[in-house]
């Protein structure tokens, strides 16, 4: 950085790594055994929508590639269908592409996300990535995307349905999200908390910035940690 970018505030742009992603299954492992949240089989590329035919084409084709992995899980022992490759908006008018593989297959998983971002980067729409999402549950919870503990579950939960970690006592939070931010080449915890609509689980989210320290590089500036209410993967299907 510059002299007169640190005097004005200026941040030099991080040359995206995505690389990075395939941290993941490791910082997954660490995960588990810190809070008992687990891969929950869903992730999703969030990034803005560009007009035009040669998008619209180039997001057909990721998709085809996609539901080509699809069906090589599905010879692994499932559905076709119980593993969609799925487009959507959110209320910002920001596209998210969604892929669902086996909860126990994050490598598959990664290597679709690695794969999406680095399409769009090729075909030259980098500049249009905003974020990867990797959603994880607590324990006790249903495998499968879209699954949301109850109370009483099996596998660690309370009588009020709260997950409990291993580590870290008590989770409130339905569901955790490790959102990669294309443009830092950096990750931050998200967890929306269950019993109230659109607040987080901060004292979570900061327990997995500390776990997860040694295995994934984390967005120092929490200015950054965008809540990414009602993302694909995340508190449904």
């Amino acid at each position: 950085m510059g002299f007169l970018d640190s005097i004005l505030g200026r941040d030099r742009p991080v040359r995206p790594d995505l690389d990075r992603l395939f941290g993941l299954p490791a910082a997954a492992l660490t995960l588990r055994a810190g809070t008992g949240f687990v891969p929950a089989g869903a992730g999703s590329v969030c990034f803005a929508t560009v007009e035009g035919g040669a998008f619209a084409r180039l997001k057909e084709e990721v998709r085809d590639l996609l539901d080509v992995e699809a069906v090589a899980a599905a010879d692994r022992g499932g559905a076709a269908d119980a593993y969609p490759v799925t487009y959507g908006s959110d209320a910002y008018g920001y596209t998210w592409l969604t892929v669902r593989r086996p909860a126990d297959d994050l490598i598959t998983l990664v290597n679709d996300l690695h794969a999406v971002n680095a399409l769009l980067e090729e075909a030259g729409f980098g500049p249009n990535l905003l974020c990867s999402l990797t959603a994880f549950r607590p324990p006790g919870a249903e495998d499968g995307p879209g699954a949301e503990a109850g109370p009483g579950a099996d596998g660690g939960q309370g009588g009020d349905g709260r997950a409990e970690g291993p580590a870290g006592g008590p989770h409130r939070a339905r569901d955790l999200a490790l959102v990669y931010l294309y443009k830092r080449g950096t990750f931050y915890p998200f967890a929306p908390r269950a019993e109230r609509a659109e607040t987080r689980d901060n004292a979570l989210e900061l327990q997995v910035r500390g776990l997860l320290a040694g295995d994934l590089p984390m967005e120092p500036d929490m200015e950054r940690w965008f809540p990414v209410w009602g993302a694909p993967g995340l508190g449904g299907p």
